[in-house]
């Protein structure tokens, strides 16, 4: 084996994964959930979720009734987003906000929140765009359930076939995907044209596993084909970052993604496939990683392969 594929697999068992699940820290999990679910909430609920994000310290100290004066909002109000953000009530939310506010006098760096501007030096867009992606995957990975990602890791292990739907962006991230997974020795094709991916979402059936990445969630050239696997009884996976979005009706498992800030100069989908390909990332691990014993061989050879295209020209040869 080349001293890459050992990289690759440093440390995993040849029998797959360890149970164990990460878990990020519940105050990660708040921020990130505030900041990924915000756009879909009503207004009143926007209310409460921006002053807990603004101000995790002020909020921890007040009473559901203190909060819900403090956002013009009402008790309910107060109680529905604690439980939208994850938390049985709103007792929970204010432990989860007290450990936020503890993290953040911790000695953090202050953030580098501003925009990019038109006259921003180079250095400032480097360091705000660094921050910015550093953020996004903070986020993803602190939102991402593990449980349905491990489902979802299992279903492409045990594969035959996986069909891979996106559009623009997220076809690239499609492309990055099936790549990989071909190289572990699997099968997998990624479709950015949306005739060929509802031609080839016709054929799947029960064995064969169908993804859809879409941020918004409803990109209906990525539904369309995802909705034929299902009912062809595909296993269906849907990378997002709308949970709640029209593509969630047709997926067996759903991996949210973050939803990042957009400005002028960084659109959705510059944010989007960061966070995306960080979930396709844990994808391929934890494939690779099942499927150790196939997967290694299949990888060394890839590489044996196209070492010769790597290796320094001799001079005068072409």
């Amino acid at each position: 084996m080349t001293h890459d594929v050992k990289e690759i697999f440093a440390g995993s068992p040849a029998s797959g994964a360890s149970s164990r699940a990460w878990e990020g820290p519940p105050s990660a999990a708040l921020a990130a959930k505030v900041r990924t679910l915000g756009p879909s909430m009503t207004r009143s609920m926007q209310r409460v979720a921006e002053a807990v994000a603004g101000d995790p310290a002020g909020c921890a100290a007040l009473t559901v009734t203190g909060l819900a004066e403090l956002t013009g909002t009402s008790e309910a109000t107060v109680v529905r987003t604690a439980r939208l953000l994850g938390y049985p009530g709103y007792r929970d939310l204010r432990l989860a906000l007290a450990g936020l506010a503890a993290q953040q006098q911790s000695g953090r760096a202050p953030a580098v929140t501003a925009d990019i501007a038109v006259d921003d030096p180079i250095a400032d867009v480097v360091a705000k765009l660094a921050y910015d992606e550093q953020q996004t995957l903070a986020d993803t990975a602190a939102a991402l359930d593990t449980v349905q990602l491990g489902a979802a890791v299992a279903s492409l292990a045990a594969a035959r076939r996986t069909d891979i739907y996106g559009i623009g962006a997220s076809s690239l991230v499609g492309q990055d995907l099936a790549q990989k997974l071909l190289r572990i020795g699997l099968i997998a094709h990624a479709h950015g044209d949306p005739h060929l991916a509802v031609t080839n979402a016709v054929q799947l059936r029960t064995k064969d596993v169908a993804i859809a990445i879409t941020h918004s969630g409803s990109t209906v050239d990525v539904i369309e084909p995802l909705r034929v696997a299902f009912e062809r009884g595909a296993t269906t996976i849907a990378i997002t970052g709308r949970p709640d979005g029209p593509v969630s009706q047709y997926a067996d498992h759903v991996l949210t993604t973050s939803t990042a800030r957009e400005s002028e100069l960084r659109p959705a989908a510059m944010s989007s496939r960061t966070s995306q390909l960080l979930v396709v990332d844990c994808l391929f691990v934890g494939v690779a990683q099942r499927t150790y014993e196939t997967a290694a061989p299949a990888l060394s050879a890839t590489y044996e392969a196209l070492a010769h295209r790597h290796a320094p020209r001799t001079p005068g040869v072409r």
